[in-house]
This record gives structure tokens, sequence and C-alpha cells, in this order.
């Protein structure tokens, strides 16, 4: 398998523009949930807690590796 710097380079700037991506659909999302959250037993929020918090993992790791691949991608095919 063959890297090339070019690549490597839009992978980083794939991988910042993910997190960044990040945080906003995580802000959106959450803010959204605990809008519509009505749970008043302690397990229940502790259950929903949780939930958000894989969501979180879920979207993170989605979204930096869709960036990173798109941004290796781009960076391959303008730096050759």
């Amino acid at each position: 398998m063959e890297l090339s710097l070019p690549g490597l380079i839009g992978a980083m700037i794939g991988t910042a523009v993910g997190a960044m991506n990040y945080v906003a659909i995580v802000v959106y999302a959450e803010g959204w949930l605990r809008a519509r959250n009505t749970l008043e037993a302690a397990e229940e929020r502790a259950a929903f807690e949780q939930r958000v918090a894989v969501m979180r993992r879920v979207i993170l790791g989605a979204d930096i590796l869709i960036c990173a691949t798109v941004g290796y991608w781009f960076g391959k095919t303008i730096g050759g």
C-alpha cells in the first residue's frame, strides 16, 4: 500500500473538518434530545445519558472516518 504525502495532508485536513462537523452535529442532536427528554426516574436518566454517550462516539467515529477518507482522496487527486 502506497501512501502519498498530499493524500496524508488531505486526510489531516479532512480529520480537522470532521472534528468541527462533529461538534456542530452533537450540539444540535444533544440539544434536540434533551429538549424531548422528560424522564423523571434516576434509572431512566442514567440510561438516557448512556445512550447519548454512545451516540456521541458513533457520530465521532463515522464523521472522522468519512471526512478523513474524503480528505485523503481529495488530497491524492489534487496533489498526485
